[in-house]
């Protein structure tokens, strides 16, 4: 279990494919502290650490995972937002997250206000989730609020620290992001279209 709470960044250094499988070694400021057989949030999808060398580790990503998650179409450079396992007896400081992506969606538009970011993401307009205002949203492993809620798409207001410290700043129009929707509404949902 995860809070969306991004720890660090880490960096693609290396890919290769085993069939339909695919490896991918990171290097991140935290490698020297982490165990084989851990799991480890990145951009929101749990990958378990199946080796260690140096500063760069590496995760494995069966084909269902490349299909369902922007994990697919990683590139040697690119940079991945990572969260260990929350620690029961620290504070839940955003929400209840499970490390399993939902769905891919796409940003629609990146604007700066003055300061702070407004990102609107679209999702599968056959999709059962859904958003609510001021509901929670996992985009890429960070717990965000919902700004603003319609079908099948919403917006996320990303304060500085947030957007400066996390690869949010790298996002433009048409890119794939990994969603998680909020626990408790999926449960919701699920309970409401069982009575009808």
């Amino acid at each position: 279990m995860f809070t969306g709470i991004i720890e660090a960044t880490g960096i693609i250094k290396k890919i290769t494919e085993h069939g339909t499988n695919k490896d991918f070694w990171l290097s991140a400021d935290f490698t020297d502290e982490l165990k084989i057989d851990q799991s480890l949030a990145h951009n929101g999808c749990c990958l378990t650490v199946v080796e260690k060398n140096g500063d760069q580790y590496l995760v494995q990503a069966i084909d269902e995972t490349l299909q369902k998650t922007n994990v697919g179409s990683w590139k040697i450079g690119d940079v991945v937002n990572l969260e260990r396992c929350m620690q029961m007896n620290g504070r839940l400081d955003g929400h209840i997250v499970q490390g399993h992506v939902d769905e891919r969606g796409e940003v629609v538009s990146v604007e700066n206000r003055d300061g702070s970011y407004f990102v609107t993401i679209k999702y599968n307009e056959n999709s059962d989730f859904l958003t609510v205002p001021q509901g929670s949203i996992t985009v890429n492993g960070i717990s965000l609020t919902v700004a603003k809620s319609e079908d099948y798409q919403f917006s996320v207001a990303i304060i500085p620290y947030t957007w400066d410290f996390t690869n949010m700043k790298n996002l433009k129009p048409g890119d794939a992001v990994n969603l998680e929707f909020d626990i408790i509404g999926k449960y919701v949902a699920k309970l409401l279209a069982k009575s009808h």
